[in-house]
């Protein structure tokens, strides 16, 4: 299946240079106010009927709004962006990116530096959706926001996709790779910016749920997005391999991330056919995880198994679950851009062998990859404590400095 996605990939990517042009994208007269209501009532989130008559990254509809994060509003504009791009089987779709630009001029060399910014969803419902969080002063948006502080008061804008898409898939490799890449394909393609265009250097970060996007972006560019040059990419505290880490997660406190992969993915690969594995109390489960946001998720379906769900002992090793499984498992292909990969060692939520794993297999490939690992430290601190480091590089990529390879 990756094999046959990819040929489409590159059979669609030389053209669209020329076919995406910036055309009007004016929002939609009976828009409620943003913030005001959830996506899924919102008429910006609709899916136009003709979606599929759009290319990759082609804008449908944009538009300004009033952030409600605390100083956001007096010191950046903000617009909202829909755009087409593609699920996990090239299905056309309509997702939303968040443009961030900071309203003090930029003075440095060249057009303004745009990272994209990954923020950790890790949700299965739309309202968890990081431009809606912006938009109303949702908690949701907030450590992704105080993650890209450094990065606009560095005088760079931000491009935050909505990368699990308008069906809310976590751990949905190939999608949210889709999602950041045609993200950067319509800011390419926005006209109502100042400063932003065709020109702008880019670089992507992210950190968990976060970063997992941000390396399948990475990982399918040269092949999806060959007309995209990416100056570096930052990930951290990366679930690679989802096999992997629902083993580890798997009756742990952490269990409901295992819970909410199980459903994104079940609903994103209808061939995966969980249902004949489950039983009663799994059927209830898979509807009760779906439609919530991280909190809701993870005090729910803490210290849960997936056997107690299923009628098969082992139901990740049932081979229709392997196979969906394998198809969302980072590492088939080289990034062609520098990558910094940083993880603690005792990370309790995901366990850094796999991520090791990504790692030998990208340098394999013949990878730039500047890895780090601290002998010390929680999931959530090493984001914090690395958040330097992720901006140093970011610096060095945009400042033309010849990236580190420990390979």
């Amino acid at each position: 299946m990756r094999s046959l996605s990819a040929l489409t990939r590159a059979a669609l990517a030389f053209p669209l240079a020329a076919a995406l042009t910036a055309l009007p994208a004016p929002a939609f007269a009976d828009d409620p106010a943003p913030g005001s209501v959830v996506p899924d009532k919102d008429p910006f989130y609709a899916q136009p009927a003709d979606i599929g008559g759009y290319q990759p990254g082609q804008i449908v509809a944009s538009r300004k709004i009033t952030p409600k994060l605390g100083d956001f509003d007096t010191k950046h504009d903000v617009w909202q962006i829909s755009y087409r791009s593609n699920d996990s089987h090239d299905a056309a779709q309509l997702l939303v990116t968040s443009l961030i630009v900071p309203k003090k001029a930029w003075t440095g060399t060249g057009a303004r530096p745009i990272v994209s910014v990954q923020a950790a969803e890790d949700a299965t419902g739309t309202q968890c959706a990081p431009s809606y969080g912006i938009s109303s002063g949702s908690v949701i948006a907030g450590w992704p926001a105080a993650t890209s502080g450094p990065l606009l008061d560095k005088g760079w804008a931000v491009a935050m996709p909505d990368h699990e898409g308008p069906k809310s898939v976590f751990m949905g490799g190939i999608q949210s790779g889709h999602a950041v890449l045609d993200g950067i394909r319509a800011v390419r393609n926005f006209t109502g910016a100042p400063g932003i265009g065709k020109d702008n250097p880019w670089t992507l970060n992210g950190y968990s749920g976060g970063a997992s996007a941000t390396g399948w972006a990475a990982e399918m560019q040269p092949a999806y997005a060959p007309e995209i040059e990416l100056k570096g990419a930052a990930m951290g505290g990366t679930p690679a391999d989802p096999e992997a880490v629902a083993r580890s997660l798997d009756g742990g406190v952490f269990s409901g991330f295992e819970a909410a992969a199980a459903a994104s993915l079940a609903t994103e690969f209808p061939e995966m056919n969980i249902d004949p594995i489950l039983n009663d109390l799994g059927r209830k489960a898979i509807a009760d995880a779906r439609g919530k946001c991280l909190t809701e998720l993870l005090l729910g379906f803490a210290f849960k198994k997936l056997s107690q769900y299923s009628t098969v002992p082992d139901p990740l090793s049932v081979p229709s679950a392997q196979a969906v499984l394998k198809i969302n498992t980072m590492g088939g292909a080289a990034p062609k851009t520098p990558i910094f990969n940083y993880h603690a060692n005792t990370d309790e939520i995901v366990p850094v062998g796999q991520a090791d794993q990504l790692v030998k297999s990208w340098c394999a490939k013949g990878a730039t990859v500047q890895t780090t690992r601290d002998w010390i430290g929680e999931h959530a601190l090493e984001m914090v404590l690395r958040n330097g480091d992720v901006t140093a590089f970011l610096a060095d990529r945009y400042a033309g400095k010849a990236a580190k390879n420990t390979c």
